[in-house]
Parts: structure tokens; C-alpha cells; sequence
């Protein structure tokens, strides 16, 4: 466990799964933290079961293809804290279907959210981290970056962070700012029970499948992704910059 006193720390994607338990993790490390997501019910029923065993959390609801919203954001932060030490990008949506089956409203919808609320989280962030000298940015990709049947928007925005990220450490690394992306692979979230929807099968029947494929025989944990995001999010990490960490049981690029 990290230390992350007086920090200040921003969460897309934060009301459920892999993005609450990142906050979850980052807040009882010590930092300050602003739940951010476009859900407000679910959004605010996170807020309030975190703030119940007294974490410091603040839930802003957001949609993070807007840039009027993210400017909004920051300038909160900023007023409030004169500071951001962590943004983690978190928040993703999925429209699976076959390329031939693809409407054009399902490939548009992922690359916004994915690479456009990437793009525009980490744009209004960097000002805040340049300013400060410091800074930590822990953006969220996927083992389907490398390829996934049905998945050709998904995989292709996910593989476009990996990008990003190692490009925007390479502008931000002589500011004390390290950017790394963590893919994680099968995790049992509500996405991955979406996806058992859509192959018309039981999510215990898709985790079985799934299971036999990993080395370590167990599917993953929301919890397990919050682990790395902690360590790239801490001081500890200061000379890991434009990594793609895949946490996913076993080697996988």
C-alpha cells in the first residue's frame, strides 16, 4: 500500500466496477478524490457508500466528450485544491457487433468516450500537473487492443491509448509527469456480463470459458486493477513512464 497524503486524484468512469474500485483504493491511500461519470444515480450512490467509511471522495457528474464539462471539471479542482496529482482514465462504454454489423453510431460512441474523453481529461489535467511540476496520468486500455473478435471499435480505441499514452510521456516527462496505461484482461464487471448478452451465454458460462485460457486460473478482479493503478499512481513509480502494464493472469504482448 502507497502512501497518497494531500493528493488530489480524478476518476472517470468512477460510479462502478474497475473505476470504483480504483477510487475506492486511491482515497483509502490517502487521497482526495473526485468520482466523475455521467451516471448521477449510480454516480452518487458510490459517492455516498464511500463517504460512509469516512474516505475524502467528491462525485462531479460529467460527460467527458464535452469539453465545456471537462474545463468545468478542472476549474473545480483547481479552485478547490490549486492542484491534480492523478488522473486516472477509466471510463469506457462497449457496442460489440461484427464490422458488417457495425453502425456508424456504434464506432463513433466508443471512440468519443474512449479517445475523445482521453484526449480532453488529459489536455485540461496536464495544465494543473505542468503548473505543479508533478503529476501522475493512468490511462485505461485492454487486452482487446491486440485484437478481439466483435470488437473492432473497442480494440482499435484501446490500442489508440496505448499510443497516446507513450506519446504524452514523452511531452510531459520534463515536467515530473509520468503517463502509463494499464490493460487489463478479463475482469467480471458489468461490461464483461454485457458480453456474455451478447454470445448468448450465462456469465458463469463466459468466466468458465475464460478461466481455462488463463495461466494463473482465475478470472480478475476489479481490486486487481486498482493494485496497479495505486503503484503507477504513487511517487514509487517516478521513473515508469509510456508503459502499457497488461494485468491479465498471463503474458499477453
Amino acid at each position: 500500500m502507497y502512501s497518497l497524503e494531500n493528493q488530489v486524484a480524478i476518476v472517470t468512469g468512477a460510479s462502478r466496477g474497475i473505476g470504483k474500485a480504483i477510487s475506492k483504493r486511491l482515497a483509502s491511500e490517502g487521497a482526495y478524490v473526485y468520482l466523475v461519470d455521467i451516471n448521477e444515480s449510480a454516480l452518487y450512490e458510490t459517492c455516498d457508500e464511500l463517504a460512509s467509511i469516512h474516505l475524502s471522495v467528491e462525485a462531479v457528474v460529467v460527460d467527458i466528450t464535452n469539453e465545456q464539462d471537462v474545463k468545468r471539471l478542472f476549474a473545480g479542482v483547481e479552485g478547490k485544491h490549486g492542484k491534480a496529482d492523478i488522473l486516472v482514465n477509466n471510463a469506457g462504454i462497449i457496442r460489440d457487433n461484427l464490422l458488417y454489423k457495425m453502425s456508424l453510431d456504434d464506432w463513433d460512441n466508443v471512440m468519443n468516450v474512449h479517445l475523445k474523453g482521453t484526449f480532453l481529461c488529459s489536455k485540461y489535467v496536464q495544465n494543473l500537473m505542468v503548473k505543479n511540476q508533478y503529476g501522475r496520468i493512468i490511462n485505461l486500455s485492454s487486452v482487446s487492443a491486440l485484437g478481439s473478435r466483435g470488437q473492432a471499435n473497442y480494440a482499435a480505441a484501446k490500442a489508440g491509448i496505448q499510443g497516446f499514452t507513450k506519446t504524452l510521456a514523452i511531452e510531459l516527462g520534463k515536467y515530473n509527469v509520468t503517463v502509463n496505461s494499464i490493460a487489463p484482461g478479463f475482469i467480471m464487471t458489468d461490461m464483461t456480463k454485457a458480453v456474455a448478452e451478447r454470445l448468448g451465454i450465462s456469465f458463469d458460462q463466459l468466466i468458465e470459458a475464460k478461466v481455462k485460457q488463463i495461466p494463473v486460473h482465475r478470472a480478475g478482479k476489479p481490486d486487481d486493477i486498482a493494485h496497479a493503478v495505486s503503484f503507477f499512481a504513487s511517487p514509487a513509480s517516478s521513473f515508469i513512464s509510456g508503459q502499457v502494464l497488461y494485468v491479465a493472469g498471463g503474458p499477453k504482448a
